[in-house]
């Protein structure tokens, strides 16, 4: 399995993963070119792809989803709960609907059902020779029933979205302040560093995080929360971007 995270943060979202047969979308916030281009660099194109995921229908996750549905035939893999937020965006026939645990092929994918404000949100656990990842992001906080499905994953795709000082003391209205840092809002750096030191386990080999806010957060105040949960040395950790691509990680 390997992952390549497109775009990551409050302008758009997209993440591909890769499992030899099968190849899967993650979000749709970046328009059809630019996730078209990154693909082409990977010497492969759509007809290479077996469908998309949505983990929402915030605009920065779904806005290039009426280019990608026009120019390919790629099915929309969602709970039936969240058709009716993207209905505008996705005809019925070309969505799949599926279950709390569901295979695409030979890959295994279970929904986590997160807590935003949004008509029906999930993260995923995405399951394929033996090699897994937890990929979550833009929830207000993550339930212990949740957090025991993700322990000891061998990679983590996870919000960092902001440090709680910077959000605070920052340009943000009181009510979008008090939106971020409730349970339907996002996970603050230190939230998240906590929930990895009880998740990471001896096979865990990456850590993304993810969905960093631009003006909450920094990238070096997200990597010492970590550094603070002394989270081991042998894994390795790297941030996720908004306008730069990561490597292709191999899980």
């Amino acid at each position: 399995m390997k992952l390549k995270v497109i775009a990551s943060g409050s302008k758009g979202n997209c993440s591909l993963v890769l499992c030899e047969n099968t190849n899967l979308i993650i979000d749709m916030g970046i328009s059809y070119l630019t996730l078209k281009r990154s693909i082409e660099e990977l010497n492969i194109n759509f007809n290479s792809f077996t469908g998309i995921l949505i983990t929402h229908n915030h605009a920065d996750h779904i806005k290039g989803l009426t280019a990608l549905i026009k120019y390919t035939n790629l099915p929309v893999y969602i709970p039936e709960a969240m058709y009716d937020s993207l209905k505008d965006k996705v005809p019925k026939e070309r969505c799949q609907f599926i279950e709390d645990l569901f295979f695409i092929n030979d890959v295994q994918i279970e929904l986590m059902h997160t807590s935003h404000d949004a008509p029906y949100s999930v993260g995923y656990i995405i399951t394929h020779n033996n090699k897994s990842l937890a990929y979550i992001t833009d929830t207000g906080y993550i339930n212990r029933k949740l957090l025991a499905k993700m322990v000891k994953k061998d990679c983590y795709f996870i919000e960092s979205n902001h440090d709680e000082a910077m959000l605070m003391d920052g340009p943000y209205p009181r009510f979008l302040k008090e939106r971020v840092i409730s349970d339907y809002g996002h996970l603050s750096n230190r939230t998240t560093a906590k929930y990895l030191k009880n998740l990471v386990g001896e096979n865990t080999k990456y850590i993304i995080l993810a969905h960093l806010s631009e003006k909450n957060n920094t990238e070096e105040l997200a990597l010492e929360a970590l550094e603070e949960e002394n989270i081991s040395k042998d894994i390795k950790v790297l941030v996720a971007r908004q306008k730069e691509e990561s490597p292709l990680i191999e899980v």
